[in-house]
């Protein structure tokens, strides 16, 4: 397996995982990453993308169309199955059509390669991870801890279910956006048995209770009718 680290940096920096089969444009990426402060890790094969983000979720995806093993399209059809993370795709393709294909399933921005250019790619990196709300996240009140799937806002613990903090986890991951219905029936049971729209409903009225109660006077989850519910943090 390629999955190689390539730069590092503090703990609190963005992590960007670079999805790129050519090793000398996947270092100078890596380098400009670093030099603005982020850390990397670069995978060459597109097999390897989804168990990487699902093993440890990156901040944000660098995906290089043309791949070995799973083009870069499928890839993120895959990743957009379970994940909200920001994606920015990389290819020498320049056509209208790729463009609007990488969009319309999923991708957050599209750089072509020709000319290529890393500031850019930097700048548009660190412009999505602003409208994706990362720096809001880092000095968040709301903490989430996966491995022991327990949760806290300002300092309290929620105690939540494995539900809820599944639920938790897709909306903060989301958060500023709004998820339907059905795309939080993904999250809501691991072993994606048959539940309802109603379940979710009632999922997050107990997650709600369960936030508002730690939130000092603030609504976060708010229910967009018609489409389903949106996280807001400070």
């Amino acid at each position: 397996m390629n999955d190689t680290t390539m730069a590092t940096a503090s703990s609190s920096s963005a992590h960007i995982l670079i999805v790129e089969d050519e090793p000398r444009m996947a270092a100078l990426l890596a380098d400009y990453l670093q030099a603005s402060g982020y850390t990397s890790q670069w995978i060459a094969n597109g097999l390897e993308v989804v168990p990487s983000v699902k093993a440890r979720r990156p901040d944000l995806v660098l995906l290089d169309l043309m791949l070995p093993g799973q083009d870069g399209m499928s890839v993120c059809r895959e990743l957009r199955l379970f994940s909200e993370v920001p994606v920015i795709m990389l290819t020498a393709r320049i056509e209208e059509a790729d463009r609007l294909m990488g969009l319309e399933i999923g991708a957050d921005d599209y750089i072509c390669k020709t000319p290529f250019s890393p500031r850019e790619v930097v700048a548009r990196v660190k412009a999505l991870l602003r409208r994706s709300g990362y720096a809001s996240r880092e000095a968040s009140p709301l903490q989430i801890d996966e491995q022991t799937y327990k949760a806290t806002l300002h300092g309290t613990p929620l105690g939540l279910t494995p539900i809820e903090f599944r639920l938790l986890k897709a909306l903060a991951d989301a958060r500023g956006r709004v998820l339907s219905r059905d795309k939080l029936l993904d999250h809501v049971h691991a072993d994606q048995r048959a539940v309802t729209d109603r379940a979710v409903d009632s999922h997050v009225k107990n997650l709600r209770r369960k936030l508002d109660a730690a939130s000092r006077g603030q609504e976060l989850i708010r229910s967009i009718y018609g489409v389903g519910y949106r996280l807001d943090l400070p």
